[in-house]
């Protein structure tokens, strides 16, 4: 299969300049693929480039890479400012906002300019992979690679068939995915696929636990990191992932299994109506501002 995968994909492009999109250019960097990074913001794409070589030499220094690795995958990096330079592409990762209309414009763009036998590839979290292939004149090539946060460090890729996803394409993206250091699980395409199937439910218990007064954020996250042996818990991780991207998350399973259990937490609604987006803004359920005390929103009504 190495051999097979060298044939179909040498060029790999991504599209996102942000935090999943560059660690996954570096991924693909390090592992030996040419990489096209485009994002219709020059400054996005240059932030990238520093973060991405920042965290190389990083790995390098900690002894995770060898010295050489560094130099040698920032070669293989071109950043992409027009969407037409990915046109030579063999496999394209969408790492853009969780929005499904958004996401099917960039694929319906794609479609016409990538050639025939590339791969259109969506790192979405939740979103089917059948309605964002039926945009396409190729579903057989279009398939879903949701890499975990930091993709550079988290060892799982979530692949996810479309409907149509051909069995051909699913090995090729097995095995570069495999390429990367990753493990790799298989979804069947529904709403939320595997992990965010059961992590956002978990989540938005904590939202409610919170809302309904019943612990501070702080016991309810220390209950679940040593009571349940989590890394993180589940207010600090949605800080970490975003809350407007869980809430998201949460809108799409609510919508798409119509059970109410998936209905967001009007607590975790009204954060992200405040701006409250967790790290990426400096303040979400927890302030990450220095000398800041601001306190946790108070639902405007009570359960």
């Amino acid at each position: 299969m190495a051999n097979d995968l060298e044939k179909a994909i040498s060029t790999i492009g991504v599209i996102g300049a942000g935090q999943m999109g560059s660690g996954i250019a570096q991924l693909a960097a390090t592992a030996g693929f040419s990489v096209l990074l485009h994002d219709s913001d020059s400054a996005a794409l240059a932030r990238a480039e520093g973060i991405i070589s920042a965290s190389l030499r990083r790995l390098a220094s900690k002894g995770h890479i060898s010295q050489a690795v560094p130099d040698e995958a920032m070669k293989r990096l071109k950043l992409a400012s027009s969407i037409q330079e990915l046109r030579t592409a063999d496999l394209v990762i969408e790492a853009i906002i969780e929005s499904e209309a958004i996401k099917k414009k960039i694929f319906i763009e794609l479609d016409k300019i990538l050639k025939p036998s590339a791969i259109l590839a969506s790192n979405t979290s939740s979103i089917s992979i059948t309605r964002l292939a039926s945009a396409t004149s190729r579903p057989s090539q279009v398939i879903g690679m949701h890499f975990m946060n930091p993709p550079p460090i988290m060892k799982l890729i979530e692949i996810v068939r479309g409907a149509d996803t051909s069995d051909e394409v699913f090995a090729i993206i097995k095995s570069l995915s495999e390429r990367m250091g990753k493990t790799v699980i298989c979804s069947q395409d529904y709403p939320g696929f595997i992990v965010n199937r059961i992590l956002m439910p978990m989540i938005n218990e904590a939202f409610y636990t919170l809302y309904t007064g019943v612990a501070t954020k702080e016991d309810i996250d220390t209950g679940m990191k040593l009571g349940t042996n989590h890394p993180m818990g589940p207010l600090e991780l949605a800080d970490f992932i975003g809350l407007d991207v869980c809430l998201s998350i949460l809108r799409v399973l609510h919508n798409g299994l119509g059970d109410d259990k998936y209905s967001p937490c009007p607590l975790l609604v009204q954060y992200v109506d405040a701006g409250r987006l967790g790290r990426k803004r400096g303040i979400g359920v927890y302030s990450y501002q220095k000398g800041s005390n601001a306190a946790a929103l108070k639902p405007r009504s009570s359960l």
